[in-house]
Formats: structure tokens, C-alpha cells, sequence
């Protein structure tokens, strides 16, 4: 396969993979919002990881810089405080790095 069409198709199973995931974290914690505030959240934050990496490079300032502006989305996106958008972010990647072991993701949190 072509590198665009690999990099294409690995994009959208890592959104898939994210979108679902923080949906039944999202739910886990009580929000009502459906899968398209989980799939708006996840797509945001593959952005807000794919600019910041891109205009800071990889590290941990990149990282946190992205973390921040993130729970910042979800705080927007699920009407929370910022401790509840911590908690969710926290189980999300957790769960996100053990699925990324057994299924192909995009590198980084999301």
C-alpha cells in the first residue's frame, strides 16, 4: 500500500478507536452526550496533538501544551469542570495505550 493511503487508514481506525472509547468513558462518568460529541472530541484532539507535535516537535512540553488545550475541548465539548475533563483524559489514554497494543493506532495519546 501507498504510504498516504497507510497513513489515511490508520487515521481513521485511530479515530474510531478513540471515538468509541471516549464515548463509553464519557458514559462511565455520567455525561449524555451521544457518539458524535465522542467523535467531535476525538477528531479534535488528533488536531490539537498533530499541530501542536508539528510546530513544537515531540517532547514534554509539546505534550502537555496539547494535554491542557484538549481538556480544555472536552471541557467545552461535555460541559464539565476541569477535574471531571482530567479524570476522563486520564482513563481515555489509559485504556487508548492498552487497545493500541493489540490494535494498528496513530502514535500519540489519542
Amino acid at each position: 500500500m501507498e504510504p498516504m493511503v497507510t497513513t489515511a487508514l490508520m487515521f481513521i481506525v485511530a479515530l474510531i478507536i478513540s471515538t468509541v472509547i471516549i464515548y463509553f468513558v464519557a458514559k462511565f462518568f455520567g455525561e449524555k452526550e451521544g457518539i458524535g460529541t465522542a467523535f467531535l472530541a476525538a477528531l479534535t484532539g488528533t488536531i490539537i496533538y498533530t499541530v501542536v507535535y508539528y510546530l513544537m516537535g515531540k517532547g514534554w512540553i509539546a505534550a502537555i501544551i496539547a494535554g491542557i488545550v484538549w481538556l480544555m475541548a472536552l471541557k467545552f465539548f461535555y460541559k464539565i469542570g476541569w477535574l471531571k475533563s482530567l479524570v476522563i483524559a486520564v482513563v481515555v489514554w489509559i485504556l487508548t495505550t492498552i487497545i493500541g497494543w493489540f490494535l494498528p493506532t496513530l502514535t500519540g495519546p489519542l
